[in-house]
């Protein structure tokens, strides 16, 4: 029990013990008799508890004390006549005790203000302790929920790490590799070394041989360097603010070190001029461009610049164009057999993107739709000279429903939207003829993308993001494989 109800406690006995003492003790310290009075009344005697003195006009008549519903002690008494010596020996007595009584009444009333202060005291902790008991269990229950998401969040990770094991595992054998490639040209050196000092000591031809095998190696593992799965996209870099809501921009993936031309393209129909820029940094902080007008307006925003020429898809047409920038002429024509277009299988953002041109590491792609596969993407290799389909693949993805999509290393990646929250959650590989669904996140900046390429020089995607040119860095994970392994 709390301090505050021990008092309250005591000062309810102090004041029973009070009142009890002064019901039975006053009116014998003044001198007065308990009787009992019958009074007459219809012939029939009623009985109550009274106090009379021998001589009612002597003396003080007190009928009762008890307590009030606040506690206090409250007394009834009948006061002598006005005639009675004030110096009666009683009266004195009486004033004194009466003195003491209103005393003890003020004692009594300080202690009941005591008490309700306590009283309220007490009560205002009750509720701030109930409080505190549902704050505590708040506290728990949002404690055990806190451990709950952290233990899924926790599992979640796991289950995206646990397919990198074997991945993993075979890097190891990959390292072994490369270190043995290092140690034959260690070895190589050191041979050539000594060949300076004793000349003829080797035949020629045998250790021309060994140098032209171990180039040949080398070149088929930085190849094999130069591509991997796709496990990340950066956040995006913004180039430039410019244009309208849909349009494209690239660089020529073949092009020299030195040739940094940046090619843009606004608007998705119905326009047939592209701008020139002479670098990246013209591009950035300038308008000085050289225009370039093609001989039919485009469809859509597929369009790709690739060993100097740009291959685009010819308005409210199957016909895929080559045109030649450094002789302003179509170099090469042909029509992609059974492809949908003017808005038949477009991406979910529409724009007449029916057909989408790509570049990767492996050479010239398109990805369209056709009736034949129920409208789900289809997959075909190009030759850039020709534009002759090399080899097709057919997928399980409808065309409507992909927001944009992209090739790296012959791996089609399809993202789920154009605005808002997007992510690449599925991938065609054309090397195994395989599909799975993955989640690589993918900030949306400016919540409207209608272009998304890859280019494999610059290893980055380039995006046409509601009116702003932005780049995105990927990250590749590389598998090195042995020729035994192939």
């Amino acid at each position: 029990m709390s301090v505050p109800l021990l008092k309250i406690g005591v000062v309810l006995s102090t004041m029973a013990m009070i009142t009890n003492w002064m019901s039975q003790t006053l009116p014998s310290l003044v001198g007065l008799n308990t009787t009992n009075l019958l009074v007459a009344s219809g012939g029939k005697a009623d009985r109550s508890t009274g106090v009379l003195p021998a001589n009612p006009e002597e003396s003080w008549q007190v009928y009762s004390s008890a307590q009030d519903t606040e506690g206090r002690c409250v007394c009834t008494v009948v006061a002598p006549q006005q005639t009675m010596c004030s110096r009666d020996a009683r009266t004195k007595q009486l004033r004194q005790l009466l003195e003491k009584v209103q005393n003890m009444t003020q004692s009594i009333q300080v202690l009941d203000q005591r008490t309700q202060r306590d009283l309220q005291y007490v009560e205002r902790m009750e509720v701030q302790l109930k409080g505190l008991e549902t704050k505590f269990k708040q506290v728990e229950e949002n404690h055990k929920q806190n451990i709950a998401r952290q233990y899924k969040a926790i599992k979640a990770k796991m289950e995206e790490l646990r397919p990198l094991i074997p991945v993993l595992e075979e890097y190891k054998a990959d390292a072994k590799l490369v270190l043995q490639f290092k140690e034959e040209i260690q070895n190589l050196t050191s041979v050539l070394n000594e060949l300076q000092e004793e000349i003829g000591a080797y035949d020629y031809e045998e250790l021309q041989n060994r140098v032209s095998n171990l180039e040949e190696r080398l070149r088929a593992c930085m190849q094999k360097l130069a591509c991997g799965k796709l496990t990340g996209i950066s956040d995006p870099i913004t180039i430039k603010t410019s244009g309208s809501r849909f349009g494209s921009w690239m660089t020529d993936p073949l092009a020299p070190e030195d040739d940094t031309r940046v090619w843009y393209m606004d608007g998705y129909h119905n326009n047939r001029f592209v701008r020139e820029y002479m670098s990246i940094y013209d591009f950035m902080n300038s308008d000085n461009f050289t225009s370039h007008r093609l001989p039919h307006p485009w469809s859509g925003t597929g369009q790709v610049v690739y060993n100097g020429s740009i291959y685009f898809n010819k308005f409210q047409s199957h016909t895929i164009i080559k045109f030649d920038f450094k002789t302003s002429v179509i170099s090469k024509s042909r029509q992609l057999d059974y492809a949908g277009y003017n808005n038949m299988y477009h991406y979910s953002w529409g724009g007449h993107s029916d057909i989408d041109l790509m570049v990767d590491e492996g050479g010239l792609w398109a990805v369209y739709a056709t009736n034949q596969n129920a409208g789900n993407i289809v997959i075909s290799k190009l030759n850039p000279s020709t534009l002759q389909i090399i080899k097709s693949w057919t997928t399980n993805h409808p065309k409507r429903s992909a927001g944009e999509a992209f090739m790296i290393c012959g791996t089609l990646y399809v993202t789920n939207g154009y605005s808002g929250g997007t992510k690449v959650y599925y991938a065609f590989s054309t090397n195994s003829s395989t599909y799975e669904y993955i989640d690589i996140p993918f900030q949306n900046k400016y919540s409207h993308i209608s272009m998304l390429d890859y280019n494999p020089k610059d290893r980055a995607l380039y995006a046409w993001n509601n009116g702003h040119q932005v780049l995105y860095n990927v990250t590749l994970f590389h598998v090195i494989r042995s020729e035994q392994e192939q």
